[in-house]
């Protein structure tokens, strides 16, 4: 695929995914404008820099995502947090984010997250619009993350592409994943495949590998022109059996982040929101 003809905003880069990207994308001559709270903990490649700036000074964000045609945001808190430690990152850094892509006319690809929809059984099947069931405040900012997103395209016709990442590890390291593992290949091409579409509007994805086990079926995959090569599934035999000894952990799709804070006793969510068929 052509690289974006404009430079590329990626906010998070000194996160795990933030550099697989960074790695991969510059070496499709991807021309990155790589930010996050911490350093780069590695050589810049040929063709990114890097500031260093904090999400919730909008006028940062702004000023560094001038001429920018595309926003990867990545950044702000990644794991269960207390809501003050991810209110002020992930809730107003993302309305930053959202701010600026208005100004610039430029597209978003969103890392949003399973969590989001952590709350359904294991045994239910989504599709993109189900209902968001967040399972912590974590996956609360994503819910969030996504209504902004929707807001700014029907108010302000700016695009977004709205990935609920699984698990970007390079092998599956346990049962769950076998769900929830999307190779690294996988989700570079989803990214390509998110910068190169004429027109996405706003559509959400399953950031998932082809696996068989996986909790996630309908989405706009067709659209955007992505299709996992990979699966999780020739990785089973190696993990079967690998699982936590909480049985709410077990039973629902966000895993160990369910029972952080986790104080009902009765499994009573799945009484007051039917799994969607």
């Amino acid at each position: 695929m052509v690289p974006p003809d404009k430079p590329v905003l990626l906010t998070g880069a000194s996160g795990t995914i933030g550099r697989l990207l960074t790695e991969r994308l510059t070496a499709l001559g991807w021309t990155l404008r790589l930010t996050d709270l911490v350093p780069f903990p590695s050589p810049l490649p040929t063709g990114a820099t890097f500031e260093r700036i904090d999400l919730e000074d909008r006028t940062a964000v702004r000023d560094l995502a001038k001429g920018c045609g595309l926003i990867l945001h990545f950044g702000g808190v990644s794991t269960e947090q207390s809501f003050e430690a991810i209110l002020g990152p992930n809730l107003r850094g993302g309305f930053h984010i959202y701010e600026a892509a208005r100004e610039e006319k430029a597209r978003v690809v969103y890392g949003s997250s399973n969590h989001a929809v952590g709350l359904y059984e294991r045994s239910t099947i989504l599709d993109d619009d189900c209902l968001l069931r967040p399972d912590g405040f974590y996956g609360l900012s994503k819910a969030y993350g996504e209504l902004l997103a929707r807001l700014y395209w029907e108010k302000h016709a700016v695009e977004s592409v709205l990935i609920r990442i699984g698990s970007v590890l390079p092998e599956v390291p346990d049962e769950r994943i076998l769900s929830t593992w999307i190779s690294h290949n996988d989700f570079v091409r989803l990214i390509e495949c998110c910068a190169a579409a004429p027109s996405v509007g706003c559509m959400v994805m399953w950031g998932a590998s082809n696996n068989s086990r996986s909790f996630w079926r309908r989405d706009a995959r067709d659209r955007l022109g992505w299709t996992p090569l990979d699966s999780a599934d020739d990785q089973a035999d190696r993990v079967l059996g690998r699982v936590t000894d909480s049985p709410v952990a077990e039973r629902y799709q966000g895993g160990k982040f369910v029972i952080v804070d986790y104080t009902r006793t009765d499994f009573a969510p799945s009484a007051m929101f039917p799994d969607k068929e």
